[in-house]
């Protein structure tokens, strides 16, 4: 991307900090349920989560929860599918390629980071909660987008083995990069979560390649390096659907 990337501007973070916030006077249903569930792992992390305290959010006994959720594994699955509709709900996203298989892959690729990024402590969930078959791989991990994603590079002139190849690489680019962006945006990750904020500053007396670049090193860089991985992915998948093509 050269020097352009340099000066990159997180759209995607613009998008998310525009959102405005849903209101809070809905009646109490399923979907009303789900959503405060949302808000809550959104403002408190997913530890905290608890029937209980959910109840109370909603200003309703727990049990009545119950009528809407019929368990906390449900309640989660539940969430779940609300970030993958939301991918889907997202304006930029398209249901097929309408100007080349990049430009679709592109789109879908920032429509799934800015669903992390508004909701970085739940993300992890899209990566965590067992998916429809197991052979579904997040953050792409419902039949559906399974089948957009296929469909779209077929139409595209990728042969079915270029496909497959393409989602697996696809996806594991997806999962790795943006678990290690909401793992920076207080994401829960479990034994991965390295990248919680340390009090203080570690010394680094005796490593002075580490002092003298510890400044470059502190930049947030997450968008340039989004679309330079991005980039590189698409190259390398073009590469493979070109040698399917001539083999």
């Amino acid at each position: 991307m050269g020097e352009e990337s340099e000066n990159y501007p997180d759209a995607d973070r613009a998008a998310v900090d525009d959102e405005p916030a849903p209101s809070a006077r809905v009646p109490l249903s399923r979907e009303r349920v789900v959503a405060a569930a949302l808000e809550f792992i959104d403002a408190n992390g997913l530890p905290g989560l608890t029937m209980r305290r959910l109840g109370e959010q909603l200003g309703v006994e727990a049990m009545a929860l119950y009528r809407y959720v019929p368990s906390k594994e449900d309640l989660l699955d539940a969430v779940v599918a609300t970030l993958v509709a939301r991918v889907r709900d997202d304006e930029v996203v398209l249901a097929a390629p309408r100007d080349g298989w990049q430009d679709f892959l592109q789109r879908l690729a920032h429509g799934v980071r800015r669903v992390a990024l508004a909701h970085p402590k739940a993300f992890p969930l899209m990566a965590s909660r067992p998916a429809e078959a197991p052979w579904l791989r997040p953050p792409l991990r419902s039949l559906e987008w399974v089948e957009t994603f296929l469909a779209g590079l077929l139409e595209e002139g990728f042969s079915e083995e270029a496909a497959i190849e393409g989602y697996r690489a696809y996806t594991s680019f997806l999962l790795g990069h943006l678990l290690l962006e909401v793992a920076v945006h207080g994401a829960d990750l479990g034994p991965l979560d390295v990248l919680d904020d340390q009090t203080g500053e570690p010394g680094t007396s005796g490593y002075p390649t580490v002092a003298r670049l510890r400044e470059p090193l502190s930049e947030d860089r997450s968008a340039v390096e989004f679309e330079e991985a991005l980039e590189a992915l698409l190259d390398r998948m073009t590469l493979t659907r070109n040698g399917h093509l001539e083999g």
